[in-house]
């Protein structure tokens, strides 16, 4: 039990810090006013209603808090891929 909790943990704080990259990237590229900005803007609003659904989605079928984050790192290491692509 204790090793499920501290995996949670470790997850979780791993998608802190990932989370924070891609704020971080996000904030370069509106404040340097690159091509896209209203679309990034756009798409980080919308997303964040797409991952509330997923995550009661696998909640509601039975998962598991540590695949709710799971679920949301693949979303934020998609997003970091493509904001350093540019």
């Amino acid at each position: 039990m204790v090793k499920a909790w501290l995996e949670l943990a470790f997850d979780a704080a791993h998608l802190g810090f990932e989370m924070q990259q891609v704020v971080g990237l996000r904030m370069i590229k509106f404040a340097c006013g690159m091509d896209g900005c209203e679309a990034e803007a756009e798409r980080m609003v919308a997303e964040k209603t797409v991952a509330m659904t997923e995550a009661a989605l696998i909640l509601a079928a039975g998962g598991s808090a540590s695949e709710v984050v799971q679920r949301y790192r693949t979303h934020v290491r998609a997003n970091r891929k493509r904001l350093l692509a540019r």
